[in-house]
């Protein structure tokens, strides 16, 4: 029967009497235990990041801009030419039943006064369904209503960060800020959303009444003009079915012919930033196989090194087998070293790792998510690479002929 604690002891005392040689050994599975972790924390917070920030945009989202037209000739860009209506929005609300809700957006860059601060940001006219659409909740307040659509009122939802630009500390509620010199009451104020998938910070934003900003402050080259709609689909597995519905409501209302293209662009943005998500992921796997790269390479020096300690203790060996011992007590003495050597490495290069992607988080600034799973998996794996490069000089080792082993010098 194999005496476990015996070999065990035989192996620790081995690796104590050349210290430096462990230590040395060791660094490759600390490097590499600690790279996998750090290089995974990063791809992990990239990854968390742009979920918070495709979440904070909404879901089941639908965009529709106005498409490229042709004029004497030449055909202009995507947006070239205003072809969107409210209508079309109140349209698409009625009769596609696939569609949840919908928000017409014009909007544009005007200069906010108040008291002795200005300030420039973009303004948002829009309807209430908006908050809805955005799954954008109000931290104070209340929302403008359907009536002051209607009525074109002068109210306004404040941003966050148009809040601490233009009142600092003062209250905001029942305010009066001017929009390109038009005087406007603030009845409520936006929860943070942060920045947005393409970096753009979403509390920098006014939102108004639309009526409101066709009327007093952008105008509009025709009645009801918008620049976009924003469109919430009932749920995931809808979004396509109102892609469709809309389509081809839209090419009615606009009185399209079959063989004629579009003038409008119907735009699936869940599915694009679920693609930049997906994307994350992939990098999130391809960092931590390039950083396992290393742990192998770590690997193979535990294996030169007990090959090295086989041969240095070829005497030792033939004394063992001389006294008794199996084959399997000498094959399990070197792959225990190696085994001890993988994962006091791997305990490090936990603590590296760790402390690594602190570091890079407080450095570079990026947003680092140590999970128990990467831990895990660094840490198995480190044991199997000492398990299985450790088993060759093992085999080797009790392959040696006693008689031999003793003669050797």
């Amino acid at each position: 029967m194999i005496n476990i604690p015996s070999t065990l002891k035989i192996s620790l005392r081995a690796l104590r009497v050349n210290k430096m040689r462990s230590a040395l050994t060791m660094l490759g599975i600390i490097i590499g235990v600690g790279a996998v972790i750090a290089m995974l924390a990063v791809g992990t917070g990239a990854s968390e990041r742009i979920s918070q920030q495709i979440a904070s945009i909404g879901s089941n989202l639908i965009i529709i801009l106005p498409g490229s037209t042709t004029s004497g000739g030449v055909r202009m860009g995507f947006g070239a030419q205003p072809t969107l209506t409210k209508e079309d929005a109140d349209a698409i609300l009625k009769e596609c039943p696939a569609v949840q809700d919908v928000a017409p957006i014009l909007n544009g860059v005007a200069q906010i006064v108040y008291s002795n601060q200005n300030w420039s940001t973009g303004v948002f006219g829009t309807t209430p369904s908006i908050l809805n659409i955005r799954d954008w909740q109000l931290a104070a307040g209340r929302p403008f209503t359907e009536q002051d659509v209607r009525s074109a009122t002068k109210v306004c939802l404040l941003g966050q960060t148009v809040v601490e630009n233009l009142f600092g500390s003062i209250d905001p509620l029942g305010q009066v800020v001017r929009i390109k010199k038009v005087p406007f009451s603030v009845v409520g104020i936006l929860e943070r959303k942060g920045q947005s998938p393409q970096g753009q910070d979403q509390d920098d934003t006014i939102y108004i009444p639309v009526t409101t900003a066709q009327k007093k402050i952008f105008g509009t080259t025709f009645p009801g003009m918008v620049r976009t709609i924003m469109v919430k689909a009932k749920n995931t597995e809808d979004l396509d079915a109102a892609e469709k519905q809309i389509t081809e409501l839209l090419r009615q209302r606009h009185r399209i012919g079959p063989k004629k293209e579009n003038d409008f662009t119907v735009r699936n943005l869940t599915q694009i930033m679920q693609v930049a998500e997906q994307s994350t992921k992939v990098m999130t796997l391809l960092l931590g196989a390039i950083a396992s790269v290393s742990l192998l390479v770590g690997g193979i020096g535990i294996m030169n090194i007990m090959l090295v300690s086989v041969t240095e203790r070829t005497r030792e060996i033939g004394i063992r087998m001389a006294v008794g011992a199996k084959t399997w007590d000498i094959r399990l003495q070197f792959i225990i070293e190696a085994l001890t050597l993988s994962l006091i490495g791997g305990i490090a290069g936990i603590v590296a790792g760790i402390s690594g992607s602190k570091i890079i988080s407080a450095v570079a600034g990026w947003s680092t998510i140590v999970s128990i799973l990467s831990i895990f998996l660094a840490f198995g794996f480190s044991g199997l690479v000492g398990i299985f490069f450790g088993f060759y000089p093992a085999y080797k080792a009790s392959l040696l002929n006693p008689i031999d082993a003793l003669r050797y010098e």
